[in-house]
């Protein structure tokens, strides 16, 4: 086994490390809150050939203190969410986890990228015990609505799928994302008035 397959264990073992924590979390608010605010859990690992070219990318050597230091995204988490409400109340329950550590946060939802894409994403760390001891190991971790990620998905197969994506789609591309998040604020405005009606239905009580 190589350096490289040595180092890689960390990772898949941080990205356990996540997965049970999101699924305790999950539980713990449906438990709560009669239902669940994860819709569902796309993760994945870099591959040696991704994490090289990134490395490459930035003008960095390919070595393991290189890949440590510099390459925040190996384990990936994404985390889709029906409402926007749920993404934010899931950021301030992570913001509160004594295991998942935040160490750097982008809101891409308030303020979204140029091409349109909106999204939250958290830079933790994890504690991962192995043999040689404790070790924090860093993942990203993406949240986003349900339309967020629909439009995201379009986006890859328009632009990074294809050699076609004119000026005139991205474009689109961008007016679609807008109305997407129409709708996304609109829902959280039908289920804050749901919330004030059952508070004044349960204080007539």
């Amino acid at each position: 086994m190589n350096k490289l397959d040595n180092i890689m264990i960390k990772y898949i073992s941080a990205l356990k490390v996540l997965e049970t924590q999101l699924e305790i979390i999950n539980d713990d608010f449906k438990y709560i809150k009669k239902y669940n605010p994860i819709e569902h859990i796309k993760t994945r690992i870099k591959s040696a050939d991704s994490i090289m070219n990134k490395l490459y990318k930035d003008n960095l050597d390919f070595t393991l203190e290189n890949i440590t230091t510099y390459v925040n995204d190996i384990v990936g988490v994404r985390i889709i969410c029906a409402s926007l409400a749920d993404v934010y109340e899931l950021i301030e329950i992570l913001r509160n986890s004594k295991i998942i550590h935040i160490i750097n946060e982008k809101d891409f939802i308030k303020v979204p990228k140029p091409s349109g894409y909106r999204s939250y994403h958290l830079i933790v760390e994890v504690p991962v015990e192995l043999i040689n001891g404790q070790e924090y190991v860093k993942a990203e971790i993406q949240i986003r609505t349900l339309a967020m990620d629909l439009w995201a998905s379009l986006e890859h197969k328009l632009k990074y799928k294809s050699d076609y994506c004119t000026e005139e789609i991205s474009k689109r591309l961008i007016a679609i994302g807008d109305e997407l998040n129409e709708v996304d604020l609109e829902m959280l405005g039908l289920i804050n008035r749901e919330k004030r009606l059952k508070l004044l239905d349960e204080g007539g009580e």
